[in-house]
C-alpha cells in the first residue's frame, strides 16, 4: 500500500493507494470518532459490484450502512439528486458526527461531497473512488459540486474529505472507455507539471492502457502527489490551483453543450488539452513540436483529439466565457507554455480561438 499526505493543516488528511482497500474501510474508520450511522453514496452499477464488500467491511466495525443509491451518469450530478440525499440523511437520522462515504466515479464524489459539505453545514466525507478518473483527480482536493443546466459545476463548495481510499484492484473491472478517459487527466499532470511524468506516459502507455497493476498504481500515486502539492500551495483557487484545469475550459462547454451525454468528462477534456496546445503554439507560446507531442500522445491514447464539428465555434466561445476563470466576461485559459510549464492567460484573444474552432473536423460519437 502506498501513501499521498495532503498537508492542509488541520484539513489534512491521506490519500491511501493499493490493491483490496475497500474490504478494509471498517477497520480504517473504526477509532476515528465517527458516529455509527454513515450514508453510503454511490450508483446502482457500482453498488452492485463493490456495495457488499465496503457494507460488511463497515456492518464488521459496529457501523449501521445507509446506502443512498443514485442514477447513473452526469445527468444525475443535480439538485434533485442532492435533495434526495438530504432526505436520506435526516430520515436515517445523522447527525454532524455520521460520515457520508462517495463510492464510486466523479459523479457519485462530487455529489456525495457537496451534501456532506452542505448537510448540517458539514459532516464528515470519506472519498472511495472507483474510476481511474475518481482516483487521479475529483476525490482529492476538496472541490465539491453539482451541476445546473447553464453550466457544469456552477454550485459548489471547497470541502477536503477526512480520507481517500483508492482500491487500484476496482481498476480490472473498467471498461477501456473509462481507463482512456482517466488517463487524460493523468496526462494532464505531466503537462502542467512534470515533464518526466509525461515522458513516462509516452514510454508506458501500452502497459496502462491494457491494465496492467503495477503501472495504473505507479500513475495514480504519481498524479496524486503533483495535485496534492499544488492543493497544498493553493487550497482554494485563488491562484496556482487554476493550472489544474488545463484542457477544462473549452472540455466543460463540449460538456455543457452536448448535454452531458455524448462525451465523458475525461473524452471532453482531451479535446480540450489538444485545442489548448494548439492555441498555445498558434500564439507562439508554445513550440510546435511540443503541442504535437501533446497531441501524438492524447491520439494513443484512444481519446478523441478534434472538437465536434457540429457545435458552432461562436456558441462554445460564449460558454467558454461562462467558465469559473473567466472576469468580466473576458476569455482565461490554461496553456502551456513547455511540457510540464503552464500558465494561465487571460484575455484570450477570442479571434485566434474563433479561427482554431472554426479548422475542427466533426468527430463521430464515441
Amino acid at each position: 500500500m502506498k501513501t499521498v499526505p495532503v498537508n492542509l493543516g488541520t484539513r489534512s488528511y491521506t490519500i491511501y493507494i493499493g490493491e483490496g482497500l475497500l474490504g478494509k474501510t471498517g477497520k480504517l474508520l473504526e477509532f476515528s470518532g465517527y458516529g455509527k450511522t454513515v450514508l453510503l453514496v454511490s450508483n446502482s452499477q457500482v453498488f452492485q459490484l463493490y456495495g457488499g464488500i465496503v457494507q460488511s467491511s463497515l456492518e464488521s466495525c459496529g457501523f449501521e450502512v445507509v446506502p443512498g443509491i443514485t442514477g447513473t451518469g452526469e445527468e444525475h450530478k443535480n439538485l434533485a439528486t442532492a435533495e434526495k440525499l438530504y432526505d436520506l440523511a435526516y430520515t436515517a437520522g445523522l447527525d454532524r458526527r455520521c460520515a457520508i462515504l462517495a463510492l464510486g466515479g466523479g459523479v457519485v464524489g462530487d455529489v456525495a461531497g457537496f451534501v456532506a459539505a452542505t448537510y448540517m453545514r458539514g459532516v464528515p466525507l470519506i472519498q472511495l473512488p472507483t474510476t481511474l478518473l475518481a482516483q487521479v483527480d475529483s476525490s482529492v482536493g476538496g472541490k465539491v459540486a453539482v451541476n445546473h443546466p447553464r453550466g457544469k459545476n456552477i454550485i459548489g463548495a471547497f470541502y477536503q474529505p477526512k480520507l481517500v481510499l483508492a482500491d487500484t484492484s476496482v481498476l480490472q473491472t473498467l471498461p477501456p472507455r473509462e481507463i482512456r478517459s482517466g488517463l487524460a487527466e493523468v496526462i494532464k499532470y505531466g503537462i502542467i507539471r512534470s515533464p518526466g511524468f509525461f515522458t513516462w506516459l509516452e514510454e508506458n502507455l501500452s502497459g496502462l492502457l491494457s491494465g496492467k497493476p503495477e503501472f495504473l498504481t505507479e500513475a495514480v500515486q504519481e498524479s496524486c502527489r503533483i495535485k496534492a502539492r499544488v492543493v497544498e500551495k493553493d487550497e482554494t483557487d485563488q491562484g496556482l490551483r487554476a493550472i489544474l484545469n488545463f484542457g477544462h475550459t473549452l472540455g466543460h462547454a463540449v460538456e455543457s453543450l452536448t448535454g452531458y451525454g455524448v462525451f465523458n468528462h475525461g473524452e471532453a477534456v482531451g479535446m480540450g488539452m489538444v485545442a489548448a496546445a494548439q492555441l498555445a503554439a498558434a500564439l507562439g507560446l508554445l513550440p510546435e513540436k511540443e503541442a504535437e507531442r501533446i497531441t501524438v500522445l492524447i491520439r494513443r491514447t484512444g481519446l478523441p483529439v478534434e472538437i465536434p464539428g457540429d457545435l458552432p465555434a461562436d456558441v462554445l466561445v460564449a460558454a467558454m466565457r461562462q467558465d469559473k476563470k473567466a472576469s468580466a466576461g473576458r476569455l482565461t485559459m490554461v496553456l502551456p507554455v513547455e511540457i510540464g510549464r503552464v500558465e494561465v492567460v487571460r484575455n484570450v484573444p477570442e479571434t485566434a480561438v474563433l479561427k482554431l474552432l472554426d479548422s475542427s473536423r466533426p468527430f463521430p460519437e464515441p
